[in-house]
């Protein structure tokens, strides 16, 4: 079954550019996993410091699996200094 996240991220002031650039890799690295089905970036146009993504796993092993790919700790490492607080990740059903 499906497994689908929605995650929001802020980056602090000044670091847009640098954040959208490591997120856009972030989500070239992830969209080459074999459980990934959907991993979109979204940046809001009214604030361009917050970032969505959109993203659908063939199900929670792959998502498990996805949670300790080496881009995902690299990214964890690298966004560290970029982002205000802490990323918001929602687990969602399909309605």
């Amino acid at each position: 079954m499906s497994v689908y996240l929605t995650a929001t991220i802020k980056s602090k002031t000044g670091q847009e550019e640098a954040l959208k650039a490591t997120l856009q890799q972030l989500a070239i690295d992830s969209k080459n996993e074999a459980a990934c089905v959907q991993y979109d970036l979204h940046q809001s146009v009214e604030d361009p410091g917050f970032f969505i993504f959109h993203e659908e796993w063939t199900d929670q092993s792959g998502l498990d699996l996805h949670n300790v790919q080496p881009h995902i700790l690299k990214f964890q490492k690298e966004a560290a200094d970029l982002i205000e607080g802490k990323v918001a990740i929602y687990k969602t059903v399909r309605v």
